[in-house]
């Protein structure tokens, strides 16, 4: 039987995404010189700051080695990137357990099968709503919104929200 998700979202204190799928619609573009190009939202940038500014934690696995990926989420503070993770949820494992973090208290956004294995580990399994359907069939929450089109902020703004921590005047001015 699948959690009631509103009801789950008082115990999250961390966040756990993939990135193609998630914070890209999953499509990629090639430049002339071979480079593989990803649009990300800046709506999706945005709650990921003020999730960090509010003393959630967030992390990243995804099986891309893009740098400039990396250093796009560095930009917006987080730290925690795992490039190339093909295993997502060995590296969730080894993650969550070097920084002594709870996955009672941890949300994972996932998109197609290699993260399916990584979303069973934490307390609440979300997705995209166009993620593959054997992940939508598992996800706790289904985002009405496209991976790449918002639906990070979706999952960020409904946790702050219920814990009384998503603030219209934050501090953060751009993403």
């Amino acid at each position: 039987m699948k959690k009631i998700f509103k009801a789950e979202l008082h115990h999250i204190k961390h966040f756990v995404f993939d990135v193609d799928g998630v914070m890209t619609d999953g499509s990629v573009s090639i430049d002339a010189n071979g480079e593989l190009i990803r649009t990300m939202n800046v709506k999706d940038g945005y709650a990921l700051k003020v999730a960090l500014l509010s003393g959630y934690g967030v992390g990243i696995i995804t099986g891309g080695t893009n740098k400039a990926v990396k250093d796009r989420l560095k930009a917006l503070g987080i730290t925690d990137i795992f490039l190339g993770a093909h295993d997502k949820a060995t590296v969730l494992k080894e993650y969550l357990e070097d920084y002594g973090i709870n996955p009672e208290q941890t949300l994972y956004m996932g998109d197609d099968l290699p993260d399916l294995p990584a979303m069973q580990l934490c307390r609440l399994a979300t997705c995209p709503q166009d993620a593959v359907p054997e992940i939508k069939e598992k996800a706790d929450y289904i985002s009405h919104i496209n991976g790449g089109k918002g639906c990070v902020r979706d999952v960020i703004e409904q946790v702050l929200k219920v814990n009384g921590h998503w603030n219209n005047d934050s501090t953060v001015t751009s993403a």
